[in-house]
């Protein structure tokens, strides 16, 4: 392609900075010229609280759960699967009714954002809070349950209206790409950010831990499934968690507060910001026989399952399968920072290789890292150098797919230009497939941990758990990561077809 990296990448371009906007009502401009760097920036922002909060849960929830609430796997298992599972299927509805709204003052999107925020927030701070120091299995189940389902549904009501917003900040697909090169930079680096503040707040009280069941195992006063006393250690492990939860949530507000000041919804092509006509099911049945679209959920389903399956597991194999429980919160900052710095790498590739050809490159990286990581044990060295490559390699699922999503949007539009509106759907429903595989992923682990015989808060484990522990870190995401890529292969959509959709909706425009 004829596109450049440094376009695509943060560039002070002064055209887009001098791009004039001009407003009608409804809270709706229409852009004359590209996208100005500003509201790429601010528009970036604004995903930083989804990424934050959702990577939170996925390296730590289930570890909470199971070593600092001191639940049952079985229950756990229960909350994180069907937890996800609500959150996958609120997704399409909100996308739907998200769809059928009007336009307002502020646009038809950005409503849903501000006005759910508050709500985000306060109920992702009571996901962390331990209401008693002991709970019947009824009650701790029923709270954290309850929690986890109204956080993940008033984040659904932020998360679908903002990816969808991708379509409405003006210019062609050169400038929502760059726009989305911004985006997924923030959002690995609000994911770091979740990661460290979680892991610097929280992991000093497992490293605490960790050391006291390594000084009972050197005395040999340890016994396998032996679990420590309720201590004052355990009382500041849950205290921390509710600190780390409240500043995320501070964080979560600004970041909304900058994205609700910069951003301005922009009319796209085939498109009117307004209300859908049609029933929900009709809609529904339109986006799922676009066979664009189907291959590239799908592949994006089996990869993201791939990734959120070790993902979920990484702290609990480091803690008791790899011996590395005092550095595994390191370890995922390392992973992170890693992932952050490669997004440029990638949409520099994404350019000049052409999408398809990027995402095969970045998911290959990750089956030999996952082999070595379960191959090798108490071996930090090896493991930072491993977790530096999947971290790089977890920056290109998170930027291709979503760079890829918007062209077959585009390709939808100009094959049904009477059926206008749908963006939400499209973005609900990929949404959807994501947190269903990340539901799916975190529920099958627990549950198998839970037949493999693991005790909540034990410093030792017998060799059915470690054994499962090792399946579920590196052979079952290697054998969905091959799937998710067969999928990609078939993906239709090139860099030819591209250029062809691009020049189709200039002259539909």
């Amino acid at each position: 392609m004829a596109e450049t990296s440094a376009d695509t990448l943060v560039t002070h371009n002064t055209e887009e900075l001098n791009c004039g906007t001009s407003k009608d009502d409804g809270g709706v401009s229409h852009t004359q010229k590209g996208i100005p760097l500003s509201r790429k920036l601010c528009y970036a922002i604004g995903g930083a609280p989804y990424q934050m909060t959702a990577n939170a849960k996925g390296f730590f929830m289930q570890i909470f759960l199971l070593d600092v609430v001191q639940m049952d796997a079985f229950y756990v298992s229960l909350i994180l699967f069907m937890g996800r599972a609500w959150d996958a299927i609120s997704d399409p509805l909100v996308g739907y009714v998200v769809s059928k709204s009007s336009r307002t003052r502020i646009g038809k999107l950005i409503p849903w954002l501000v006005f759910t925020m508050p709500f985000g927030v306060l109920t992702y701070i009571m996901l962390w809070f331990t209401p008693k120091d002991t709970m019947s299995p009824a009650f701790s189940f029923t709270w954290y349950f309850t929690m986890c389902c109204l956080f993940d549904t008033f984040m659904s009501c932020y998360h679908v209206p903002y990816s969808s917003l991708n379509m409405f900040l003006g210019g062609d697909q050169k400038d929502r790409d760059s726009a989305t090169g911004y985006r997924m930079g923030v959002e690995m680096f609000g994911t770091l950010a979740g990661a460290a503040i979680q892991g610097q707040i929280v992991g000093v009280y497992h490293a605490k831990k960790a050391q006291a069941c390594s000084q009972m195992n050197l005395t040999g006063d340890l016994l396998p499934n032996q679990t420590l006393p309720l201590t004052d250690t355990l009382q500041n492990t849950r205290r921390a968690y509710v600190i780390a939860a409240v500043i995320l949530g501070v964080l979560y507000f600004l970041c909304c507060l900058v994205l609700f000041l910069g951003v301005k919804e922009q009319l796209a092509p085939l498109s009117t910001l307004d209300r859908i006509r049609i029933p929900y099911l009709t809609g529904m049945k339109m986006v799922v026989k676009h066979s664009p679209y189907v291959r590239l959920v799908f592949g994006f389903l089996f990869a993201s399952l791939a990734f959120q399956m070790a993902q979920g597991n990484f702290a609990l194999f480091c803690t008791h399968a790899a011996g590395l429980g005092a550095y595994f919160q390191h370890l995922v900052l390392i992973l992170l920072t890693a992932a952050t710095l490669s997004v440029p790498l990638w949409q520099t590739l994404l350019v000049k290789l052409g999408k398809k050809t990027t995402i095969f490159i970045g998911l290959s990286v990750y089956v030999p890292t996952l082999v070595i990581i379960a191959s090798v044990q108490s071996n930090l060295p090896v493991y930072i150098i491993m977790s530096i490559l999947a971290g790089s390699s977890l920056a290109s699922l998170y930027l291709l797919p979503w760079s890829m999503l918007p062209d077959v949007v585009d390709d939808f539009k100009i094959k049904n230009p009477n059926s206008k509106d749908l963006e939400p759907i499209f973005y609900s429903c990929y949404v959807f497939f994501n947190k269903f595989g990340g539901g799916l992923s975190v529920g099958i682990s627990t549950m198998a941990l839970h037949f493999a015989g693991y005790k909540p808060g034990a410093c030792r484990h017998n060799a059915s758990v470690i054994t499962t522990l090792r399946v579920l870190f590196a052979p079952v995401p290697i054998a969905l990561l091959l799937v998710g890529m067969v999928m990609f292969y078939f993906y239709p959509i090139n860099e030819a077809r591209r250029l062809q959709i691009k020049e189709e909706l200039r002259k539909a425009t």
